[in-house]
């Protein structure tokens, strides 16, 4: 073999011992930031890591990218907590939900399960971490997402380059639907799976402990007044302004807005001082626009309720004619209103047409 073969073999081996050495030392850099994110993940309560401009730089601006790791990002500022139109602690509350629901739920499914049908291992608390990034400590990434109203969160994910471009910025409809939305998003938007959302429940042990003791306490004295009839529920106006705030409790989707906690309101994201109360999309209903259409809804029932149980009672015939008349034309407003807003919201139209025969 010549010099020539000698040099050539020479150059091959030095390019993959080369080769070699960065992709080892690539790894191992890659499973030390996984590392250290996993230990600042294991000292927050919430699952949730606190970053500044300088973790921002050493886990995404300085990394190469593929990263193996994605992070949801959560844009704060304490200065504005006390704006309720933003709801930004509802929303933080919200968003800690689902760090702590993905980091229990796939630690179980890891714990069940450490190595699929080939034997590799998963571990998907290593692939997505939730962090949050306060405005006052971090104004520099602020800037470089390009953040400049609130609510706001991102998914960055393993192949972002620019962070700001790169990005995905959840909708504001996502953020205003709250954990299971956000979850929602999660799952669309990676592969990994966030599973039920665990909530804490709304009474505590003491607290029903508690109120066990009271029932039982009030519980003869209550009995001697059902038993005397001397109850609320005894009076039939209970039981009409019951039955009227039922109604009004069902058609203005109030079960909705407490199930996906609803704000009543959002603010404008390019007016901060200017409230929206309808929102346009199908997708989603704010609190004020569904008691809004609730309201209307019960304005037409009580008249019709008052035309068929009390102006039928009334013997003049041309008082009964104007009482009725005025009655189907605020019902033909509140429905033309409801109508006109379901127009606006959807883009679907509601058309009325004549009999066939009629033609």
């Amino acid at each position: 073999m010549g010099i020539s073969g000698k040099l050539n073999h020479l150059i091959l081996l030095t390019t993959v011992l080369t080769t070699l050495f960065v992709a080892t030392v690539t790894a191992d850099w890659d499973t030390d930031l996984v590392s250290d994110l996993l230990n600042l993940q294991s000292q927050s309560q919430l699952g949730i890591i606190r970053l500044n401009d300088q973790l921002v730089s050493r886990f995404l601006t300085s990394t190469k990218t593929p990263r193996p790791y994605s992070i949801l990002m959560f844009f704060d500022a304490q200065q504005l907590h006390d704006k309720s139109e933003l709801h930004l602690k509802e929303i933080r509350a919200e968003f800690s939900l689902v760090a702590s629901s993905f980091i229990s739920n796939n630690a179980a499914a890891d714990d069940g399960d450490d190595s699929d049908s080939d034997g590799d291992t998963s571990d998907s608390r290593g692939k997505l971490f939730f962090c949050d990034i306060e405005f006052k400590e971090s104004q520099s990434t602020f800037a470089l997402f390009g953040v400049n109203a609130l609510p706001h969160i991102r998914l960055i994910g393993p192949d972002a380059v620019s962070l700001k471009d790169d990005s995905i910025q959840m909708e504001q409809s996502d953020i205003a639907r709250m954990a299971e939305s956000m979850a929602e998003f999660v799952e669309s938007r990676t592969k990994f799976t966030v599973g039920p959302i665990h909530r804490p429940p709304f009474l505590s042990k003491k607290q029903l402990g508690l109120i066990a003791v009271i029932t039982l306490i009030w519980l003869p004295f209550v009995a001697k007044k059902i038993f005397a009839g001397e109850t609320l529920l005894h009076d039939r106006k209970i039981w009409l302004l019951g039955a009227v705030f039922i109604y009004f409790f069902s058609v203005s989707g109030a079960m909705h807005n407490i199930i996906r906690k609803m704000p009543m309101f959002l603010a404008d994201r390019n007016d901060p001082d200017k409230l929206i109360f309808f929102y346009q999309g199908s997708g989603m209903q704010l609190g004020a626009e569904g008691f809004a259409v609730g309201f209307l809804y019960t304005i037409v029932g009580l008249l019709l309720a008052f035309l068929t149980h009390l102006l039928v009672r009334v013997k003049n015939v041309m008082t009964q004619r104007v009482i009725m008349i005025i009655a189907m034309l605020i019902s033909l407003w509140a429905v033309n209103k409801v109508v006109y807003l379901d127009n606006w919201k959807t883009g679907y139209g509601i058309h009325g047409f004549w009999p066939s025969s009629w033609n």
